[in-house]
């Protein structure tokens, strides 16, 4: 064999480990992610913690996502993106040991902080990985896996939990998530490069973190507590205050920073902030959703599922969504993006309104239709919205995009399922004082929460009309994966700023 033929085939082997190692890792924190909502009876159940304040356990995670999501990405550009990827994989490990071996609500829900710290460092840096290791059409290809995979992983994760819970107990995601990510670890110490971005800064905007978090926290902590406190007690309207001051500090040190966590001047772009607001609602909704519906479907007084009949139950919104999403892209490009979105928060829309009419003796066949019409809207929404945030700005502003775009994500999901989680337990709690029984409190409490979720759906539809025109994808197989993935991600597509179509194939 000749050196070439050598050299050939070691950059070929590399290229390869690179592609397993992010695309398993990120699968399996998308299926950890998705199914954490249907595992939470059972943890009520095992730790003697209400599932109420076990709501943390998801807004915690999506709340220190939303903080670092950004700021993983730039430890990577500045430190080594394999050494961070390592870092994140490893964190992983150690909160998937934390949480199946809790004893406590308590310590599940600390786990899952350090889990959405880890999360969001392997899906950025991973990301960062993989398009280092290729270029051309071999750097679209491995992207456009790496969305796939994303997308498969979302969609899988409530079956997967609802199995292991019936086969392992609730612990058995946890050992075997942290299990497979071991092996990616072993897999990028021997066949992923160490890369960095020289021409970088190496200043690192921590105290944005601090802030996005010192914002959120206070905040989810006075809507989650408002049944318990009162909306106008002084310490709801104290955590209000506080994450009003942290965000109007936000705002200050990203103005004067040298690499700020946001580009403030990208906020003047109405495609982008539309795009942005529309990417928030959607991810907050359809995760408020889900929380609502793992809960509601398992509860003794209304289906009374188990959590496997739960995971196959929400099989239509989940699945639904991702096979949906891939065929957007041509219909966008047909009738244009902001159409698109709009046409896809109406249906959702009316999805919300549908649940919003459920009572104590639905079936589960009555949920069928709104969230079939929850999943496609979705679809039709997300792709588009996600599209357009890196399509409104020129090719050096499309990271500075993304990276907003993948924040709202995460902020939407904390922020909607906390207010959703709270509306859901107070009215609940109102109808049971009032004498209602269980079954018809709780679909008094889904009905109410999925009013506020049409709400929003109603506002996305708005912000379809406020967005304006911007560039539309080709609706090439590359822009098909990135509208799967755009239920966790925003990837390039033919629209972005700075590809062509020969670039998108």
């Amino acid at each position: 064999m000749s050196d070439a033929a050598k050299v050939g085939g070691q950059v070929g082997a590399r290229t390869g480990g690179v592609l397993a190692a992010t695309c398993i890792s990120t699968l399996v924190v998308n299926a950890n992610t998705s199914a954490v909502s249907i595992l939470l009876p059972a943890i009520s159940e095992d730790t003697g913690t209400s599932v109420t304040t076990l709501q943390w356990a998801v807004t915690g995670y999506s709340l220190v996502g939303a903080a670092v999501i950004v700021t993983s990405g730039s430890l990577g550009d500045v430190f080594g993106r394999r050494r961070v990827f390592q870092l994140g994989l490893l964190l992983f490990v150690a909160s998937c040991v934390m949480i199946a071996l809790a004893g406590s609500g308590g310590m599940v829900i600390a786990g899952r902080v350090i889990q959405g710290a880890s999360g969001a460092t392997i899906l950025a840096c991973g990301l960062s990985l993989l398009s280092v290791a290729n270029s051309g059409d071999a750097q679209l290809r491995a992207v456009s896996l790496w969305g796939a995979a994303a997308a498969v992983g979302a969609a899988a994760g409530p079956l997967v939990g609802g199995v292991l819970v019936d086969v392992t107990g609730w612990q058995g995601l946890f050992w075997i998530d942290a299990g497979i990510a071991v092996l990616c670890m072993v897999l990028t110490a021997l066949t992923v490069a160490e890369s960095r971005d020289p021409d970088r800064p190496r200043t690192i905007d921590y105290a944005g973190t601090v802030l996005i978090a010192l914002t959120l926290t206070p905040l989810i902590l006075g809507v989650t507590k408002s049944g318990d406190w009162g909306w106008f007690s002084v310490a709801t309207l104290g955590c209000f205050a506080i994450s009003v001051g942290a965000a109007v500090a936000f705002v200050v040190v990203e103005g004067r920073v040298a690499v700020p966590l946001v580009d403030l001047a990208l906020l003047r772009n109405r495609v982008l902030v539309g795009s942005t607001i529309a990417i928030l609602i959607g991810a907050g909704t359809i995760n408020g959703l889900m929380y609502l519906l793992s809960l509601y479907f398992q509860d003794p007084a209304t289906l009374g599922f188990s959590p496997l009949q739960a995971g196959l139950a929400t099989l239509p919104a989940t699945v639904g969504l991702v096979v949906i999403a891939p065929l957007v892209p041509r219909l966008a490009a047909k009738i244009g993006g902001r159409q698109t979105i709009g046409l896809g928060f109406a249906l959702t829309t009316a999805g919300f309104v549908l649940v919003g009419f459920v009572d104590a003796s639905w079936l589960y066949p009555a949920f069928l239709l709104p969230l079939v019409a929850i999943a496609v809207g979705m679809g039709l929404s997300n792709g588009p919205a996600s599209a357009a945030a890196t399509a409104a700005v020129p090719e050096n502003q499309v990271g500075g995009a993304s990276g907003i775009s993948n924040m709202a994500r995460y902020v939407g999901a904390a922020v909607a399922t906390a207010l959703a989680a709270t509306i859901y337990g107070n009215v609940i709690a109102s109808r049971t004082a009032a004498g209602a029984v269980q079954g018809d409190a709780l679909a008094s409490g889904l009905a109410a929460a999925a009013w506020m979720m049409a709400i929003f759906s109603l506002l996305g539809v708005l912000m379809a009309v406020v967005m304006g025109r911007h560039r539309a994808a080709k609706g090439t197989l590359d822009d098909a994966a990135a509208a799967a993935a755009a239920v966790s991600f925003t990837l390039p597509t033919s629209a972005t700023a700075g590809q062509t179509g020969s670039d998108r194939g």
